[in-house]
């Protein structure tokens, strides 16, 4: 069971992991910092209840802490209750939200364990911006795709604005990093049974809904907003897909463009 606490005063050491979330060189959730999971309201931080994020406390106004009591039943971690005000204080903005839990990092999963119990994954090169990230891991858990690859160049999608933009998804969807030479490490996917198709808006480039990659293992290779992907990824692919759009619109958010893609491969889920 949790153990409710009081807190009067933002400076109590018993919230340090809180503190200074907009003070970009304390920030506890950079991975060469403390390298803190952050969640933000009630339904992410239930979400990385439900995690293997190992949570290490919470804070928050009473009535949210309340509404997460039946998640906090079985869990033997701190809860702090503090007024709005006093949060806001110590965590530096006034959260709307109302409640934040943060957990430690969780290894890992490697990449053989990833690719063997997957059927639809994405490979990310270069998706750099952390809103972006997180929507799309939010669009992978919608619509069935089974894990995300980063390669490089993309950002921490565990940084509290991508926990936050994927609504926590980030802590169900799995993911892992692509070591080795890039974009040679694409040749392991491969290895497993799949075949990689680049999203590209190329005239050339075949039409996604006519491509016929539902059915099989596929690995949709996505690049960052605006330049796409470089020369050397879409020469990497097998195949490189497009998706067709109206005259005067040349190509779409990168989440946008991968959700659309998602579901023409995995039907919805």
């Amino acid at each position: 069971m949790a153990i409710l606490t009081t807190v009067e005063h933002p400076d109590d050491p018993r919230i340090d992991d809180f503190r200074d979330l907009t003070t970009a060189d304390r920030r506890p959730d950079r991975p060469g910092g403390c390298g803190l999971v952050i969640a933000e309201g009630v339904v992410v931080v239930r979400r990385l209840l439900d995690s293997p994020y190992p949570v290490r406390s919470l804070l928050g106004v009473p009535r949210r802490i309340e509404e997460l009591a039946d998640d906090l039943a079985g869990i033997d971690v701190p809860a702090y209750a503090t007024d709005a005000d006093t949060m806001a204080r110590a965590v530096g903005f006034h959260l709307n939200r109302g409640v934040l839990a943060v957990a430690d990092r969780a290894p890992a999963p490697s990449l053989d364990d990833v690719l063997a119990r997957a059927r639809t994954v994405a490979v990310c090169e270069g998706v750099g911006d952390h809103e972006n990230l997180g929507s799309l891991f939010r669009n992978a858990a919608a619509l069935g795709v089974d894990a995300i690859l980063l390669g490089p160049g993309c950002s921490d999608p565990l940084y509290r604005r991508s926990v936050r933009v994927s609504m926590g998804h980030v802590l169900r969807v799995p993911f892992t990093t692509l070591d080795g030479a890039w974009p040679a490490s694409l040749d392991a996917v491969r290895g497993a049974g799949f075949t990689v198709a680049a999203l590209t808006p190329s005239a050339d480039a075949e039409p996604l809904a006519s491509a016929g990659l539902g059915g099989r293992r596929v690995a949709l290779l996505l690049g960052a907003e605006g330049p796409g992907l470089t020369d050397e990824a879409l020469a990497a692919a097998d195949r490189r897909v497009r998706i067709p759009m109206a005259s005067g619109v040349d190509s779409l958010n990168v989440a946008t463009a991968a959700a659309v893609a998602f579901h023409a491969v995995t039907g919805g889920g």
